[in-house]
């Protein structure tokens, strides 16, 4: 089954081995667009290369012979032109590509003027130093070439990315310390992770300072730097000793919101910016937004339209803001104004929660108290159930004496409704753990697949079919159970799921953790699309858990939620009556 992002693979690999082989620019840009319309598209690409093939063709990004190598690619397992491609090249060639700061321009450099064709080749060449000889090959760039083959002798094969919850918190350690600068005026971070990005490959960080040297210095002595790759006036570079890059653009005041729009990407959005400022007679880079002179007026200077913020640069090309995390979404819906979506302040309810007694590390009045001091009016211990004996589930006569405890803290703590619940596996023939008559004592049921996670797609959409249908079931807990560059988890049939939710009155969750964000975006498109709720949960184990919630938050915008889709931000009357309405359910 070719999966969205398997599809994207191949049309990436196709794009960087047409690079190299010095074919046609159209042709790779073509290939590389197509790669990112396939990682961005909510629906199955290789169920509708089964199903219903013509539909590949209202994919943006996707034409006539895209479309017809992702039925290839389903149909067969493989794509006749990759092949191809492959035996122009020795096979230790695109090995290369996964060196830190490598493309395939340097490949294809190495390649022709060095005749580097693998990892060993380019070990050789640097230390004989025949690359000295090779042109646009200096001293500096043949350093990053060594430490780029160290960090992969040390690492293994592959492109390094990091997770967001990973990434971010590096950029605001730094932002922190270029905020305390002398002279700063703004600071941001820009980029795949203010995008929302489940993964990135660097960070970007910019500061507006009426004071450059002193930015830089602060850069420059941040904790944590393993490799100063660059250092001039305005563009500085790093690689931390975790191994990640960071870029920071030193830039006036005046001109931030050019810089933070051209950053923050992604290439689509910015293409498509551009041409709409030609197309107006003004011309759009990162210093910002300039009137073109007309024909008759030689020599005269482009007059500066906007700059200062994004939204400006935004307005003076007729267009509505355009929040971060919609950047990569099609350019044809960029001229509608986009809903508003669901922010951090919007949440007042945490549905998914642990405490010891199961696996999670605090009480539930702490865990309450947690919650309560984040101003939520609820909050529900969703301990394991039975089958996760690896997480301490609990038996049925644990679980009833959790209720009491779960009574009693309520009563204790007051000022916040403290729900009892559990966190119930869907076995693999999608049974639930608990019996109908335990599961009914229960104020919130989350019900979460654990095991049997390399299903087939029909058998894994059969299982969460019957946990939606089931009448006491309130969410569907990370509903694939992937884990970010750790497992792939279950691909079931997410249309279906969701409408079948949206009858059922089931929300489907995002979970917030930086390792899972399951519901993805694509999932949480297809959501919103349908109209079923979702629940944004941090599956909290321990105090740092409830912090994930910003990325469960930029998952859902990506995907375009908005507050209304959301369970956790209803009122506190409403939603325990949606809680209750499934007990009601099951008893008229």
């Amino acid at each position: 089954m070719a999966t969205n992002q398997e599809c994207a693979n191949v049309f990436s690999q196709i794009a960087d081995l047409l690079e190299i082989t010095g074919a046609n620019g159209f042709k790779v840009n073509a290939y590389r667009k197509a790669a990112r319309s396939c990682e961005n598209e909510s629906r199955d690409l290789g169920q509708l290369a089964r199903e219903s093939p013509t539909e590949l063709r209202k994919v943006e990004g996707i034409g006539e012979s895209t479309a017809a190598k992702i039925v290839e690619l389903e149909t067969i397992g493989k794509v006749a032109e990759l092949e191809a491609l492959r035996s122009k090249v020795p096979p230790g060639l695109p090995v290369l590509l996964t060196l830190q700061g490598v493309g395939p321009k340097s490949v294809k450099l190495l390649w022709d003027s060095a005749k580097v064709t693998n990892i060993d080749d380019l070990r050789a060449a640097i230390a004989s130093g025949a690359l000295l000889t090779v042109e646009r090959m200096g001293e500096k760039t043949i350093a990053n070439l060594r430490d780029a083959v160290a960090a992969h002798d040390a690492a293994g094969a592959g492109p390094v990315r990091y997770r967001l919850g990973e990434a971010i918190p590096v950029a605001e350690s730094m932002l922190k310390i270029l905020r305390a600068a002398h002279g700063t005026v703004r600071v941001a971070f820009a980029g795949s992770a203010r995008r929302g990005r489940e993964t990135v490959g660097d960070l970007d960080l910019l500061v507006s300072s009426e004071d450059p040297a002193a930015a830089k210095a602060a850069f420059l002595n941040c904790a944590g730097i393993g490799k100063v790759l660059a250092q001039g006036d305005t563009k500085c570079a790093v690689q931390l000793a975790t191994g990640i890059q960071v870029d920071l653009r030193i830039v006036k005041d005046n001109a931030f919101g050019a810089a933070l729009m051209y950053f923050t990407g992604s290439v689509d959005h910015n293409i498509f910016l551009r041409e709409r400022a030609i197309a107006r007679g003004m011309r759009l880079n990162e210093y910002g937004l300039f009137r073109v002179p007309k024909e008759n007026s030689e020599g005269a200077d482009l007059s500066l339209v906007a700059a200062e913020t994004e939204e400006s640069i935004y307005r003076a090309l007729e267009l509505p803001y355009c929040p971060p995390e919609l950047r990569e979404m099609h350019c044809s819906d960029l001229t509608k104004p986009s809903p508003t979506l669901i922010e951090l302040a919007d949440i007042k309810a945490e549905l998914h929660s642990h405490t010891t007694a199961s696996d999670g590390d605090m009480s539930i009045i702490e865990l309450a108290s947690l919650a309560k001091a984040r101003g939520f009016h609820t909050v529900a211990v969703t301990d394991h159930s039975r089958a996760s004996a690896q997480a301490n589930g609990l038996s049925v006569e644990r679980l009833l004496k959790h209720i009491d405890a779960i009574r009693e803290a309520e009563a204790k703590l007051g000022g916040i409704r403290i729900l009892a619940g559990s966190e119930v596996d869907i076995m693999a023939d999608g049974r639930l753990d608990y019996e109908d008559d335990v599961l009914a004592k229960l104020d919130v049921v989350v019900a979460s697949p654990h095991t049997a996670l390399k299903q087939a797609p029909q058998a894994a959409t059969d299982r969460l079919l019957r946990a939606i249908r089931h009448p006491l079931v309130h969410i569907l807990g990370h509903p694939t159970g992937r884990i970010i560059q750790g497992r792939e988890g279950l691909a079931p049939d997410m249309e279906l799921l969701c409408r079948t939710a949206k009858e059922c009155g089931t929300a489907m969750e995002i979970n917030c953790h930086w390792s899972r964000l399951d519901l993805r975006d694509q999932h949480v498109r297809i959501a919103v699309a349908s109209g079923c709720m979702i629940a944004i949960d941090c599956d909290i184990h321990s105090l740092g858990d409830a912090d994930n919630l910003r990325y469960g938050i930029a998952t859902a915008r990506r995907g375009g939620l908005t507050a209304a889709g959301c369970v956790n931000t209803l009122s506190a009357a409403n939603l325990h009556e949606w809680l209750f309405s499934k007990r009601s359910s099951l008893r008229s």
